[in-house]
């Protein structure tokens, strides 16, 4: 049976195989991972679609594939793996090696290598591609600009120490590093905080704890209030759900809210939970917790962790005190929930006095594009969100 590319979202049309987990001749098990792709966005395994044994892989690791495109063959009998090609004899001519192509240009490369290509102003005809047929790859992207880069100076390497350990990035941490670099020059960053009383956000969630644990088979984290109070005043301010074009701000009507997530220390996505400003408190949860499982297991489509308006990145199981995030492109905003914990503050008592009691408080820190709005605007949204977590009836929210 052919293995072919599978359709891996909508706006998908091709992908890299990056891994073969099975070699020619293994036998391999229906529903078992085979492959991993990757496109622009996600690394997503791919499982056999029928047992038998692998008889013959037509694109290698690190080939770019079409959807549809055959990729593998899986047989019913086992398969000996293709021989070597014969050496040459002594006194013949050895075989020619062929010259590197000339480099594709148009469509010929992935879309990420023509925005690569457009950011960074180079032209694809001074490249000689690597990839497969001499079609320029994103590696070869990188070591223009790193060329480049050497030519106009660049600061000077810190020295290595024995005993200094090499820890080359993988794919996924340069496609961070980039990202991330490519936000900072991109956006005015500007950093808004506020100190929120979670006490009653506290209260609910502690003693609908083993309810929720039971029913959901997860802990209710403050999290999916945090996410359900952003919904609930975004309306109010559209701005920060949006996006820089050109010299304009897209405001988008649809709440397609972006979750951050780690991957074990080993990298960081941000799937989509779409619509979200529909959802009430337990959806959230249950859709924000199927996606970081998902994201953590390769399981995402590229569709998946495309197409978000805000951003929320979680730091308080860790602990933080105050996080300063950087913008998720081409949004204007991210919000940083850091660490809750207890904490001596000052409430007025039924007749006016004060009193000072231990509650739970943490920050909500908003990094933002000063391009998008201005720090009143920011300090408001803020303001509102931490009143709705302070004062909603989040009893009623769990009935």
């Amino acid at each position: 049976m052919d293995v072919t590319m599978p359709q891996l979202g909508e706006t998908v049309t091709e992908a890299t195989v990056t891994r073969w987990f099975k070699g020619v001749g293994d036998p391999v098990a229906a529903g078992e991972a085979l492959y991993e792709v990757s496109t622009d966005k996600v690394d997503s395994e791919i499982t056999a679609p029928v047992s038998g044994v692998l008889g013959e892989i037509m694109v290698p690791e690190g080939g770019i594939a079409a959807v549809g495109d055959r990729l593998a063959v899986i047989a019913e009998t086992e398969v000996v793996p293709p021989a070597a090609p014969p050496t040459a004899v002594e006194g013949s001519a050895p075989t020619p090696t062929p010259a590197p192509s000339a480099a594709p240009v148009g469509p010929v490369t992935s879309p990420l290598v023509r925005r690569m290509l457009a950011e960074e102003r180079i032209d694809p005809a001074s490249l000689t591609g690597t990839g497969e047929g001499g079609r320029i790859t994103r590696e070869d992207v990188l070591a223009a600009v790193r060329a480049r880069g050497a030519r106009v100076g660049v600061p000077e390497r810190q020295p290595r120490e024995p005993g200094d350990e090499v820890i080359p990035f993988d794919r996924i941490r340069r496609q961070t590093a980039e990202h991330m670099v490519r936000s900072l020059a991109t956006s005015a960053h500007v950093f808004t905080s506020v100190r929120v009383d979670f006490e009653r956000v506290d209260r609910v969630r502690r003693s609908h704890q083993d309810e929720w644990r039971a029913r959901e088979g997860f802990s209710l984290t403050y999290l999916p209030f945090v996410a359900r109070a952003f919904c609930d005043v975004v309306d109010d301010y559209p701005h920060v759900n949006a996006s820089v074009d050109g010299d304009g701000l897209v405001v988008h009507r649809a709440v397609d809210l972006a979750i951050a997530v780690d991957l074990d220390f080993a990298g960081l996505l941000a799937p989509v939970v779409r619509g979200a400003d529909g959802l009430r408190l337990r959806a959230l949860a249950r859709s924000m917790r199927d996606l970081a499982e998902r994201a953590r297991a390769r399981r995402l489509g590229p569709d998946e962790v495309v197409g978000g308006t805000f951003t929320i990145t979680n730091m308080g199981p860790f602990g933080t005190t105050q996080t300063y995030a950087i913008i998720n492109q081409p949004q204007v905003a991210i919000l940083a929930v850091d660490g809750v914990r207890k904490e001596p503050v000052v409430i007025e008592g039924p007749e006016g006095e004060d009193a000072i009691v231990a509650h739970h408080v943490g920050m909500l820190s908003l990094s933002w594009d000063h391009r998008a709005f201005d720090g009143a605007y920011a300090a408001a949204f803020l303001n509102a969100v931490r009143g709705v977590l302070e004062h909603h009836d989040w009893e009623a929210e769990l009935a």
